[in-house]
């Protein structure tokens, strides 16, 4: 493979994933579109809430490596080389940082709500 192709990335991970791909992919921009808005709305981040996510963060990335286990035909048994333990970082930390800017925005969002009503 010479060249970086991405629509075979996308195709590889359609094949995995099927139509899931496409919820993550839009819980993915729409939490990133949500956190940004409120950011931009409330011109600072809010420490408590930020602690909060980053605790449920935790279980997103868990529950992202779950997901990539399910999905592939290998387990954490398998990873056997320093880049296999790489891999698994990384999938743990996307998971991570996606869970938390998704939890923020929606915690943020919904302390406005309240405050409105």
């Amino acid at each position: 493979m010479k060249e970086f192709d991405p629509l075979v990335i996308l195709a590889v991970f359609q094949e995995m994933l099927g139509f899931w791909l496409w919820v993550l992919l839009l819980l993915a921009i729409g939490g990133t579109v949500a956190f940004l808005a409120l950011w931009i709305r409330e011109r600072h981040l809010v420490s408590r809430r930020l602690v909060q996510s980053e605790a449920v963060g935790l279980l997103g990335g868990v529950l992202a490596l779950v997901i990539m286990a399910k999905v592939s035909s290998s387990g954490f048994t398998d990873a056997g080389g320093p880049l296999d333990w790489l891999l698994v970082g990384v999938i743990y930390g996307i998971g991570f940082i996606g869970t938390v800017i998704l939890v923020y925005a929606l915690m943020g969002w919904w302390d406005q709500f309240r405050r409105q009503s």
